[in-house]
């Protein structure tokens, strides 16, 4: 049983350490408006067929 606890500790050390090392990472959850970096994607559209008869 204190294998697991001591395996335990060990990743979370390490993965902490490896999210420090990371950069920018944001761990604060979702956000909610006044985000300027999502963008929708532009819908697409039939293209428009002229029948001629």
């Amino acid at each position: 049983m204190w294998k697991i606890a001591v395996g335990f500790a060990v990743f979370a050390a390490l993965a902490i350490y490896v999210l420090s090392k990371g950069g920018d990472i944001d761990m604060s959850g979702e956000k909610h408006g006044g985000d300027a970096t999502h963008t929708e994607a532009p819908a697409l559209t039939a293209p428009a067929t002229s029948e001629a008869k």
